[in-house]
């Protein structure tokens, strides 16, 4: 592999408080070195220019649909990886809600095969339970030492307390994180939104906030009981579920969130007459929950911006919208959305923004040599413009489905490069 020199941009790393114009020279696929200009030379290096760019850390997405095994028709390793790489991500966490479900080391192994094509490290996610059925737990220590990095039984939440509370106690010994999907199904069914007055309007059954909320407070009362034990609430959308971890958290509890893009950037107003790109799981909620998640990305009680990734076919997507299925893409979007709403129109720190995109989803997960710039980590690295503005748009996506409610929105942040284990995977 030929040694890269990346020269002349702002570096911001998170992890190591770095922000200063440097040259990063990428090595037999680790970072090498970071020095000021001009003293790495590079006679035998190919040379990136990125005098006026940002260098920072590749991009990291704890959450993930990559459809495969079994759903190729909407996605498969191959492009949705594609497509990370040129959203500048280069580690994807994948989700185990795959046919069949994710739940023996088998298939975690078979998503990490080099034979899938992926053009970014694909770290999977494992069922929780067998089948994802919430009734036995799969073997921990069995699926950690074949890749996987958490547990989860994702879309299909378990209920049960005492298997949740064995879950949290197998998960701890095993030194992974159980991944929740917070949604009290018994509270939910045949919901299509968030409830509340729009629902009303357009005769749709609405999700309570307590479905979510209600959930992660019990959770958080099971991990009280757990020595070690660490959960993880994905795709967090509802400020009384937020305020429960913020609370756990001051207790000392090991309690982890992220939130999307699209419940950052978008509310329940977006679906207009019954746009079903804008329907998912969890709902688009009231503007009130939507300035919650702002505020707790600003505290810091939010640990990562998470895509939740979710293709469909476009034939799927266009039914009525109750029937539709829940999910959108996100990964060639989720830097524009979060330099846009949260760098320049609430006046976030870039190195704030990037380390909810690098470093802290890195730490969640303990993604050793990811999330970081410092020598001897991957040589994973997206090189950006922070100022460009640009439009996105869904036929051009490097995804196998378009099923998007960003088409044609104007984003801030255009990626020039992405770098995945010294491999240029993307440019611009």
């Amino acid at each position: 592999m030929r040694d890269l020199l990346i020269r002349g941009g702002r570096v911001v790393d998170p992890a190591s408080g770095l922000d200063a114009v440097r040259d990063v020279l990428l090595r037999d696929g680790k970072v090498a070195a970071a020095e000021p200009p001009g003293k790495i030379p590079a006679a035998e290096a190919e040379v990136f220019e990125a005098a006026g760019l940002v260098v920072a850390p590749g991009l990291v997405d704890i959450h993930v649909h990559l459809r495969e095994p079994g759903q190729g028709y909407k996605e498969t390793i191959a492009t949705g990886t594609a497509a990370a790489a040129a959203g500048g991500f280069t580690s994807v966490c994948a989700m185990p809600n795959t046919t069949p479900v994710n739940d023996s080391p088998e298939i975690v192994r078979w998503m990490q095969a080099p034979e899938r094509g992926a053009a970014v490290r694909v770290f999977p996610i494992a069922a929780a339970t067998r089948g994802s059925g919430g009734e036995v737990l799969t073997d921990y220590r069995a699926l950690r030492d074949a890749g996987a990095v958490a547990v989860t039984d994702d879309g299909k939440p378990i209920l049960g307390d005492a298997i949740m509370l064995e879950a949290l106690k197998a998960a701890a010994k095993a030194g992974l994180p159980v991944i929740q999907h917070a949604e009290d199904t018994r509270r939910t069914g045949g919901c299509s939104m968030n409830g509340g007055t729009l629902a009303f309007r357009l005769g749709l059954r609405g999700m309570p906030v307590e479905a979510e909320s209600g959930l992660v407070e019990r959770d958080l009362l099971l991990l009280k009981k757990v020595k070690g034990g660490h959960l993880h609430v994905a795709h967090l959308s509802t400020a009384k579920a937020l305020e429960a971890v913020r609370a756990a958290r001051k207790a000392g509890l090991r309690a982890t969130c992220e939130v999307t893009p699209h419940h950052f950037a978008l509310t329940e107003e977006r679906i207009g007459l019954y746009d079903t790109n804008a329907k998912m799981n969890p709902p688009l909620r009231a503007q009130s929950d939507q300035a919650a998640m702002v505020e707790g990305i600003l505290d810091g009680t939010v640990d990562a911006i998470a895509t939740d990734h979710a293709p469909h076919a476009a034939h799927e997507k266009e039914q009525e919208f109750d029937r539709a299925p829940n999910g959108i893409t996100g990964l060639e979007t989720a830097l524009g959305l979060a330099l846009d709403v949260l760098y320049r129109q609430h006046g976030m720190k870039l190195s704030d923004v990037l380390a909810l995109l690098t470093s802290r989803p890195a730490h969640t997960l303990e993604l050793k040599g990811r999330g970081t710039l410092a020598p001897g980590s991957a040589g994973d690295v997206v090189v950006f413009d922070p100022e460009a503005r640009w439009v996105f748009r869904a036929a051009e996506s490097r995804s196998k489905s378009k099923n998007t409610p960003f088409d044609g929105w104007e984003l801030q942040g255009s990626v020039r490069l992405t770098v995945s284990e010294g491999r240029i995977v993307y440019r611009r």
